[in-house]
This record gives structure tokens, sequence and C-alpha cells, in this order.
């Protein structure tokens, strides 16, 4: 079975940002998400592969077998835009995203240009729905360290 080819690197997470974002604005959103997701999550940033900013860690395993981990919480700054790592689809975030701002959904992530087109205090709630749902549904959740 095939694992995630996704995992937590030696890089660190501020030469990254350094080398890899070239715009004032989404570096000083990067910075601001670090400090707000390491908050919330209770966990310092770490690398997931080449371009993932991740918070904490958990396990999962798909129907298909399929398994591995992934971040708690997590962000890419990609060029276009932010890939926000942090939804899980319960009712409560489905209602918060009503609130939440100027953004695009992919299938697992939230897509946004910079966080003053959005809410951070409904950003912060999404981010604390997923905790618990992971918590509640995966191998020991928030409560792993790495």
């Amino acid at each position: 079975m095939a694992k995630n080819k996704t995992k937590v690197t030696e890089t660190d997470v501020i030469d990254f940002i350094n080398s890899y974002v070239d715009n004032a604005q989404k570096k000083s959103d990067s910075l601001e998400l670090i400090q707000l997701m390491s908050k919330w999550s209770g966990f310092k940033p770490k690398m997931w592969g080449p371009t993932i900013i991740g918070f904490g860690s958990y396990h999962y395993i798909y129907a298909s077998g399929h398994e591995g981990d992934a971040p708690i919480l997590g962000f890419s700054p990609r060029k276009a835009q932010f890939s926000l790592y942090i939804y899980s689809k319960t009712s409560k975030s489905d209602a918060l995203l009503q609130q939440f701002g100027t953004f695009k959904m992919g299938k697992a992530c939230i897509y946004i240009k910079k966080l003053a087109d959005i809410d951070i205090s409904i950003l912060e709630q999404i981010c604390r729905e997923t905790i618990t749902y992971l918590n509640e549904n995966h191998e020991c959740g928030a409560c792993r360290s790495q």
C-alpha cells in the first residue's frame, strides 16, 4: 500500500519563508499564520515536504487502506495564494465558512490570497473545530507529539 510522501523534514520554517516567499505581504501573513496556528494547536511549526508548514500530527487510515500521517493544522504560502490545511467537513465548519470572508474551496484545503480577506476569529474557530474533530476521529489526534 502506498504511503503518504509528505513527511516532516528538517528544513527550518523561517529559512523556508525567507527563501521561498518573495512578496512582503505574503511573508508577513505567513509569519502571522505561524504565530496563530502555533497558539491554537499548541505545536511548533515544522516543514512537511518542501512547501507545507504544519503543526502537530495525526495518523489517518482511509477505507481503501491508504494510511499516513498529516499535520493537524497547516498552510503553504504558494505563489498565487495560500493553501490552508485547516478544514474538517463538519456542520459547524460548514456554517463558519459562510462568515469566513473571500476564499475558494478545494477538496482538502481552503485557498486565500491574503489574511486581510478573511475573518481571523472565524479562522480560529475553524481551526479549533478541526482539532476537535481530529481528536475524536483519528489515532491520537492533537495529543500526538512529533
